[in-house]
């Protein structure tokens, strides 16, 4: 029999994840998302990862993300996957008194997080000027598509248009083809990223001086910061040199006999360990071969080679057989992490329960903390879930909030 006595704040948190406490380094910091789509929104994410409050402000038609296709019959995958822990409300913030609540939010909230092109928060009373002076320690995050400055800065921008724009696409698609997109909304996510830690490096230094600070995001700096070994153009170069690291058909996917292998042999040991496993020693002796140069230089010598003797073996067996020796694993879906062993060991998936999707696994937990972990996540919210208790929070009585809601002030 277990005599476990869990903790007020444990028990509070095994009943009711949404109403416990936060944990976590960042515990006791109030952000407001205000922020729409994964860059901005799946940011304020990992900052609730880390033990801060999100509430997710969305205006009356909702965050454009809940509409985008999913096979779910009633919420947008997307937006479960890119919004979790956080309480929503809906204002919309064309109106006078839903931009005094939002203004009573920002008096006590320690960060601000949009992502409206640079002219439109000065024009909707929002800019960070006008709101630093309500709360001079406000952290302000603006994202953008391009930046706060230069002649496209005002352009609507998205994943795949940078990703177009700045020779991603290019650099991916086969040699003399056609670019092809990186799906994955890569420069989304890397923009999140960027985003949680300038906000936390901002939170530190306010510690410092009592100020908070202004802090731009755009996904141009993302596409281009992924790009930052490509990004080196010395002095003598001309203009078309091989800027990319693909190591020449060695290293990537392969076909096996059932299934598709990926190969990292770009090591001397590990050339040799895939050699001698594979039973092509006489590759690993060759002194053609010999360097990682030598071999993307030969690879249409090695490569008909090696995609025979794979041919032996599934992916799976491979992977098996490589174990620690090769670098590799066997190409799988998504659907297969939800039950991979060490998905599982690390805590990766957690269990959510949602008002209206019902009962889901989901990602979790991308930081691992010894001494101070984060709270326990929970589901995306409903359109307007949290409004009655945030404004509530605010000072408001319930006739009051239902008065706003009558006019279309609050959903």
């Amino acid at each position: 029999m277990n005599d476990t006595v869990l903790s007020p704040q444990a028990a509070a948190s095994a009943a009711d994840p949404r109403t416990a406490p936060r944990t976590g380094p960042l515990s006791g910091i109030c952000v407001l998302d205000l922020s729409a789509y994964i860059a901005g929104p799946y940011g304020c994410t990992l900052l609730a990862d880390q033990g801060a409050e999100i509430v997710k402000i969305e205006p009356p038609v909702g965050d454009n993300l809940r509409k985008y296709p999913s096979t779910l019959d009633t919420e947008s995958r997307a937006f479960l996957g890119v919004n979790r822990s956080k309480r929503g409300i809906a204002l919309d913030l064309k109106q006078p008194e839903a931009l005094n609540i939002l203004k009573d939010l920002v008096r006590t909230a320690d960060v601000l997080v949009h992502n409206f092109r640079p002219t439109v928060p000065p024009r909707l009373g929002i800019g960070y000027e006008q709101l630093r002076e309500i709360n001079p320690r406000l952290v302000y995050c603006a994202v953008s598509g391009y930046g706060d400055t230069g002649p496209l800065k005002d352009k609507a921008g998205y994943d795949q248009v940078l990703q177009t724009m700045t020779g991603m696409c290019a650099m991916q698609g086969k040699a003399g083809g056609a670019p092809e997109i990186l799906y994955g909304s890569i420069v989304d996510y890397y923009a999140s990223a960027l985003l949680a830690s300038g906000v936390a490096s901002a939170l530190y230094e306010r510690e410092k001086s009592g100020e908070g600070q202004y802090v731009g995001i755009s996904l141009m700096r993302s596409a281009l910061a992924l790009q930052s070994a490509r990004l080196i153009w010395a002095d003598a170069e001309p203009r078309d040199v091989g800027r990319d690291m693909r190591s020449g058909g060695i290293t990537g996917i392969h076909p096996t006999r059932e299934g598709y292998l990926y190969i990292s042999a770009n090591t001397p040991h590990f050339w040799a360990a895939l050699c001698e496993r594979t039973g092509l020693q006489a590759l690993a002796t060759d002194s053609r071969y010999d360097s990682v140069r030598k071999r993307a230089q030969h690879h249409a010598e090695i490569v008909p080679q090696l995609h025979a003797a794979l041919a032996a073996r599934s992916a799976l067996e491979w992977e098996q057989l490589f174990g620690e020796a090769v670098p590799c694993a066997a190409a799988r879906t998504v659907e297969d992490m939800f039950d991979f062993p060490q998905v599982l060991a690390e805590g990766m998936v957690a269990e959510y329960d949602h008002p209206v999707v019902g009962h889901y696994r989901g990602f979790a937990e991308p930081i691992r903390y010894g001494r101070t972990p984060g709270s326990a996540p929970y589901a995306a919210p409903v359109f307007g879930q949290d409004t009655d208790a945030v404004l509530a929070e605010c000072g408001l009585s319930a006739e009051q909030i239902a008065a706003l809601r009558s006019r279309g002030v609050v959903l």
